[in-house]
């Protein structure tokens, strides 16, 4: 972990001086310096203190960089297609999935399917049949509905326009060919 230099970048950025950094926390010039530079590895409380003084929340200083925020610019996003289906992928990160899906009318996600994880869909145009198991509803611009899914599900335009759709998917695993 780099927390020194994570905590000497806030401290920069908010034009703290290690002087003010040094009476704010009662920790001595020479022991923020090692900290910064990371030549010791301060204890929870030590950092807890260190956090509060810089205003930010303590995990955030323990977050490793792949875990910071993730921005996808909008010219950016990934887009692919699925039983004449337009998916425009807006995140990836961990176990969550976001993207916005197409569908022309009558078009479906194919036939009902599983996988692990959970998802909820925000019917942005349009209106739509989805089914889980025994559950059935017909949602439209507005509506939100959501799901485990690992109970076998199916989504189709019933509408005579396009519909567009806002998926979001969590799961623990590696998901390749949710829809």
């Amino acid at each position: 972990m780099d927390i020194g230099t994570k905590i000497r970048v806030i401290r920069k950025r908010k034009k703290i001086t290690i002087a003010q950094m040094c009476e704010g926390t009662d920790l001595s010039k020479g022991f923020i310096s090692n900290i910064e530079n990371n030549n010791t590895s301060p204890s929870i409380s030590t950092l807890n203190t260190i956090a509060s003084f810089l205003g930010v929340p303590l995990p955030y200083l323990l977050l490793e960089k792949k875990q910071h925020m993730h921005v996808v610019r909008q010219d950016s996003r990934s887009k692919s297609t699925f039983n004449n289906l337009k998916i425009e992928h807006l995140t990836s990160k961990g176990g969550l999935r976001m993207m916005i899906v197409e569908f022309p009318p009558g078009a479906t996600i194919g036939e009902p399917h599983a996988h692990e994880g959970e998802e909820c869909h925000l019917v942005l145009e349009g209106i739509i049949l989805a089914e889980q198991g025994e559950d059935c509803a017909i949602v439209e611009k507005g509506d939100s509905f959501s799901w485990n899914a690992s109970v076998p599900h199916f989504v189709k335009n019933i509408g005579d326009e396009k519909a567009v759709v806002l998926i979001s998917i969590h799961s623990d695993t590696e998901l390749t060919d949710v829809l």
